[in-house]
């Protein structure tokens, strides 16, 4: 038994994530393409949704339908239609407003009353036998809190036991963002029509899709033809990055690495940097720290190589490294300042992290071989804004840090979003295990490895945070999330960066 629920999504959710008012413009003309009208693309969503529900939950007997005054409560009339007409008790309560619903709407309305159903009030009684609610309130377009009478059957539908299946996104869940400014529904399963939206795999979606399940409404032929400006990464992507090393590979192909850091009281952060680096598949790993640390980390990691920081060490290392790790226990005192401007103009590959974050915010700089890999309370300082402004819109917040400071930026987190001046990802791995202490100094040593083993900057970046996301995802699906060490990602990681065994 474990104490944890892993959140997971359905194999088969695509690769290619679109803003979700792009995809508001272009299903029309994707429609018409194809010679079909938006009623008959509702109508896919809807059989759609109701297949999924009946999948997972066939002894579902009644069903309440919550409808919107858009498309959204479109597809849920759809849905109410076809669970009637297989013999399910439907309830459907739906919003009211002065404006008129959009015509597809209105046609799947009319639809649903024309095949003997009956349209309650927002504020109607709730039966009490119901088994399933189908939330079909709102739809991609919000992009702020819920009005009153939309958070109070919000409120209601979470408070009830039945499970809930959302129709395209959880209700008040922003697609753009994953913000949750107000009010948002708790669903276990989302089943999300044409193509993933951002705000579905980032900020706070994890906690309200469930099981996230995609259907294109057979559109895939007509996305295919245009550019995601956005990619979801999973353990599924690593073997394009890591690929099985040639037999007579040594340890000087795989990356001489460089770390810098561990101020007094904080050599475990250098040692689980390190021991990250040669889990990852590092070929030689040095370590600049402390002399008091030299010892403990011998002998803990005897493969390190470890000497006390200096001046000449550290002229000597960065001349020797193929790659320089700077930041994890550097501190900000005298000690670590000097590494870091001593540092900062090593002309290879570099990440920066923690303390060197801390310090760049202090003394901003653009570089284009750098990968900085902030949490939100680091990004909001290189910002000079607030967490609040970092999480309300992280995959903003972390175009606005690569057009700043250059290079590849891996904005940390729930849906961890990678960006450099052209490129945008999100990381579809790792759980709430990983909210503990050495994280970060582990994905500093992982991300370091990859760019010793010749990756780019940003698909090192992506591959190190797949590789650590889907480790501790390895190990919560044995011990659980609690109590998880940043240690115990050892147990696992060798599994995803040698994707050949999977």
């Amino acid at each position: 038994m474990t104490d944890h629920k892993i959140k997971t999504n359905a194999a088969s959710i695509p690769h290619s994530v679109w803003p979700a008012a792009w995809l508001r413009t272009a299903e029309r003309e994707a429609a018409d393409s194809l010679g079909i009208t938006l009623y008959e693309l509702m109508q896919r969503a809807g059989e759609a949704a109701f297949r999924l529900a009946r999948e997972c939950y066939p002894e579902a007997q009644h069903w309440l339908v919550l409808c919107g005054h858009g498309n959204n409560g479109g597809d849920g009339y759809v849905v109410a239609r076809l669970a009637q007409s297989a013999g399910l008790s439907v309830t459907l309560l739906a919003l009211e407003s002065d404006k008129p619903l959009p015509e597809e709407a209105d046609t799947a309305r009319q639809a649903w009353l024309d095949a003997g159903g009956e349209i309650h009030a927002a504020d109607a009684l709730w039966p009490e036998t119901v088994d399933l609610i189908i939330d079909g309130l709102l739809g991609t377009g919000i992009n702020d809190a819920p009005r009153e009478a939309v958070s109070a059957l919000i409120e209601k539908a979470n408070a009830h036991p039945a499970p809930v299946v959302a129709l395209d996104i959880p209700s008040g869940l922003l697609a753009e963002t994953g913000a949750t400014p107000g009010a948002v529904i708790n669903a276990s399963h989302t089943l999300t029509f044409i193509a993933l939206k951002p705000g579905l795999l980032t900020g706070k979606a994890r906690d309200v899709t469930g099981e996230l399940h995609h259907h294109a409404l057979g559109l895939e032929s007509w996305l295919a033809g245009h550019q995601a400006p956005i990619m979801r990464f999973g353990a599924a992507d690593l073997s394009r990055w890591l690929k099985p090393r040639r037999p007579t590979s040594h340890k000087g192909d795989n990356g001489r690495l460089l770390i810098v850091g561990g101020d007094s009281g904080t050599a475990g952060a250098i040692r689980m940097a390190g021991e990250a680096a040669l889990r990852a598949g590092a070929g030689l790993v040095r370590v600049l720290t402390r002399a008091e640390n030299i010892g403990p980390l011998l002998t803990a990691r005897p493969e390190l190589m470890v000497q006390e920081l200096t001046d000449a060490a550290l002229e000597q290392g960065l001349e020797w490294a193929d790659v320089l790790v700077i930041g994890p226990g550097l501190g900000q005192e005298k000690w670590g300042k000097r590494a870091l401007q001593k540092a900062e103009n090593f002309r290879k590959p570099m990440l920066w992290d923690a303390d060197a974050l801390n310090l760049l915010a202090i003394h901003p700089d653009k570089r284009h071989n750098r990968v900085i890999t902030p949490h939100p309370g680091e990004a909001a300082r290189l910002l000079r804004c607030s967490v609040a402004e970092i999480e309300s819109d992280r995959l903003l917040s972390a175009r606005r840090l690569a057009q700043q400071y250059g290079g590849v930026v891996v904005l940390k987190g729930a849906g961890t979003v990678v960006a450099d001046e052209t490129q945008l990802g999100l990381i579809d791995a790792g759980n709430a295990g990983m909210g503990s202490g050495g994280m970060g100094d582990v994905l500093s040593g992982i991300t370091g490895a990859m760019l010793g083993q010749k990756l780019e900057a940003y698909d090192a970046a992506c591959a190190a945070c797949v590789a650590h996301g889907a480790a501790a995802d390895a190990v919560a699906s044995r011990i659980g999330t609690r109590g998880m060490l940043a240690t115990d990602l050892f147990t696992t990681l060798h599994y995803f960066v040698n994707p050949e065994l999977n």
